[in-house]
């Protein structure tokens, strides 16, 4: 039995979902909808609060020298 679309009865030879594979999708289409919403909602959150926490820092505790240091030849 080959391995991909070829074997299955749920498209057909043009790769398009056959009635019984939308029958079957069909009880789960609103909750895969609902937890693909609050996954990308809670990823757009944690991106926006880290951007934004990230923007108020204003690094004055972090020491910046004025020049390279040279290196000490022995």
């Amino acid at each position: 039995m080959a391995a991909g679309f070829g074997s299955s009865s749920y498209y057909d030879r043009r790769f398009r979902q056959s009635p019984a594979l939308i029958r079957a999708r069909r009880p789960y289409l609103f909750k895969n909808a609902m937890v693909g919403s609050a996954v990308a909602a809670f990823a757009i959150g944690v991106y926006a609060y880290t951007i934004s926490v990230i923007g108020q820092d204003e690094f004055e505790d972090v020491k910046v020298p004025n020049a390279p240091s040279q290196p000490v030849n022995k």
